[in-house]
């Protein structure tokens, strides 16, 4: 991310199909339906997981959470965000690796709800569907005032972790049930890649499975550990 800030020229908002070409997603793997988890299931392990953030408060981690189902949505293409536990990626990686943004998401988080309260009279969280895709739609094209260095910075920073934790490798808390992988059709990660699985007219097989899972990285995780 920049956080130079640095303002970039405006672009267009973010469309679902946009955010994965900018990732490098989407190309020749076409989405495809993928079967979402029913909505009571979810709520339930959402309010659980909240009261059980690493580096995020509950308020904090509602407001990233929220933030992240509206620039990674579940639709007809298949799930997104809220599917992926993108929320959980992103609070483990705060804790760990990604520790140098901890104070920056606690200061996206007051201005995201600060903003939303000036323009619609309530925090991002309790906005209608609507209401959150015009508040993303002033941060992508650095609208939004409050934000520091600035809407835009913010805005790329958030979206950076949450394709991280709806396409990495579930070792990493997000991409629940491969659901990332499977939108994509990435069929898993392999040491041998055979010359059928590389035709272009050939579907690979798919080998959906942590990298951690075969012995090779998962000794070298442990000695980094």
């Amino acid at each position: 991310m920049d956080c130079s800030g640095e303002e970039k020229a405006p672009s267009r908002p973010l469309s679902r199909g946009e955010l994965l070409k900018r990732a490098g997603i989407l190309g020749a793997a076409a989405a495809v339906p993928v079967a979402v988890a029913p909505e009571s299931a979810l709520a339930q392990e959402e309010l659980t997981q909240l009261q059980k953030m690493k580096a995020l408060s509950p308020g904090e981690a509602a407001t990233i959470s929220a933030f992240c189902e509206r620039l990674i949505p579940s639709d007809a293409t298949g799930p997104g965000a809220r599917e992926a536990n993108v929320i959980r990626y992103i609070d483990r990686a705060l804790a760990g690796d990604l520790a140098m943004f901890r104070s920056s998401y606690t200061a996206a988080a007051v201005a995201l709800d600060a903003y939303s309260q000036t323009k619609y009279g309530a925090g991002f969280a309790a906005l209608s569907t609507a209401q959150q895709d015009a508040v993303l739609t002033d941060m992508d094209l650095n609208r939004a005032t409050g934000f520091s260095p600035n809407a835009k910075a913010v805005f790329e920073m958030i979206r950076t972790h949450a394709v991280q934790g709806m396409f990495g490798d579930p070792a990493h808390g997000g991409n629940t049930n491969f659901v990332g992988w499977k939108l994509v059709r990435f069929p898993g990660p392999r040491l041998v890649i055979s010359a059928r699985d590389q035709r272009l007219d050939v579907v690979p097989r798919s080998n959906l499975k942590s990298t951690y899972a075969n012995p090779l990285f998962r000794a070298r995780a442990s000695r980094r550990d």
